[in-house]
């Protein structure tokens, strides 16, 4: 067994990991990333990779839309292989009362500085032909983007090498507490931070932290250039978004810089198998062919799995663990882990230099969640009830 010491270990070379080891090895920090995979796999490379601005809630604005504008900022130092793309976002309304949320919508992000634009259903046709007629009309963001998330992790993860950066790859952490970090090959890395950072699993490290697998599917398709031109969304997608008990699929398509198109989304609690399934598949692609009837002969070449890391409160987990003073967070970021990943390390690297955030870092505490109620409080899975929305 050896033993290192460094000023901070991070559990997890996924997307947010990677960044967060970028963002403290920019303080001058001595870092050690330990991946038990390749960097960037896990739900990283399971992710669809959209960039966009929410609004479920101000903190989830506040997060998603200033990391957006940190991704502005690196991705001219990308390399082609991450695939960065400004496509925008079209949320597109089905009917009349979804083209009122488009409004909605407009004003709160125009309000806050967010280009959007409302798109007649003449103009959403004109945007994407593919679509089927008679959609009401759609929201256009045009600032969100597309990322190829492992590629982008491996960006960061090598600049995090760069500046010194010792990475551990094919190892993983299976204990991380009171300032040690013990290897499954008996290593020992010794530092005052320890960062979990291993989204879904995190509750394998650190048992009572808030977080429950919530998994997805994701089909991508043969190339056809062009089939699929921005990133779509359906605006009933925010209904099954929202909701933390049931089962849902929803419409939601990515043009790929290849040609293809990346067909999405489901979501589901209660499932640890990381299997396709079927019937969440077919029901998947079913909803998108209500919105766009030709990928019914458009070949899909591949489906997969990944697991989302999910809170009670739909916000991740970044900063101190009340429960070990060495312990900090950085995962809970459920399908938003890709856009949030850059601002989740910039609030994290603040919090442990004692400087200010660039945001308020409160709504993302982990003391939002005390260590003997964090999973049976008011606001945990097991005892919250969903509303109305969240079940229609």
């Amino acid at each position: 067994m050896s033993k290192a010491r460094f000023d901070a270990v991070i559990a997890g070379g996924g997307i947010v990991g990677a960044a967060c080891a970028a963002a403290l090895t920019l303080r001058g920090m001595k870092v050690a990333l330990v991946e038990r995979d390749v960097m960037g796999s896990g739900a990283t490379a399971a992710g669809m990779g959209h960039i966009v601005v929410m609004d479920d809630s101000p903190a989830q604005f506040a997060l998603t839309r200033y990391s957006q504008q940190l991704w502005q900022e690196l991705a001219g130092a990308l390399s082609f292989r991450a695939e960065y793309e400004a496509c925008g976002t079209l949320w597109i309304a089905a009917d009349e009362e979804e083209m009122a949320e488009a409004g909605r919508k407009q004003s709160y992000y125009r309000d806050r500085g967010v280009p959007a634009q409302l798109l007649s259903a003449a103009d959403l046709a004109a945007a994407e032909p593919n679509l089927r007629a008679g959609l009401a009309g759609a929201l256009l963001v045009p600032e969100d983007a597309v990322v190829y998330p492992p590629a982008a992790a491996l960006h960061l993860a090598k600049i995090a090498q760069a500046r010194g950066t010792s990475l551990y790859v094919g190892r993983s952490v299976k204990q991380m507490a009171a300032g040690e970090a013990l290897l499954d090959n008996g290593d020992l890395l010794c530092a005052p931070i320890l960062i979990n950072a291993i989204g879904a699993s995190a509750p394998e490290l650190t048992p009572g932290v808030p977080v429950r697998k919530r998994k997805g599917h994701l089909v991508i398709t043969d190339r056809q250039p062009g089939f699929v031109r921005h990133q779509l969304v359906e605006l009933g997608y925010l209904k099954s978004a929202h909701s933390v008990t049931a089962d849902s699929v929803a419409f939601n398509a990515q043009p790929r810089k290849t040609g293809q198109a990346l067909i999405g989304s489901s979501r589901q609690f209660g499932s640890e198998s990381t299997g396709v399934d079927p019937a969440m598949v077919s029901a998947m692609l079913a909803r998108a062919a209500e919105y766009m009837p030709a990928l019914k002969v458009l070949p899909a070449i591949r489906i997969w799995t990944g697991f989302r890391a999910a809170t009670p409160d739909k916000l991740p987990l970044i900063g101190p663990w009340p429960a070990d003073s060495t312990l900090w967070m950085a995962t809970g970021h459920e399908g938003l882990g890709i856009t949030t990943s850059l601002a989740t390390a910039a609030l994290l690297s603040a919090q442990i230099a004692e400087t200010d955030a660039p945001i308020p870092v409160e709504p993302y505490l982990p003391a939002r969640f005390s260590s003997s109620t964090a999973l049976l409080g008011p606001n945990s899975f097991a005892a919250r009830k969903p509303s109305a929305k969240e079940t229609s």
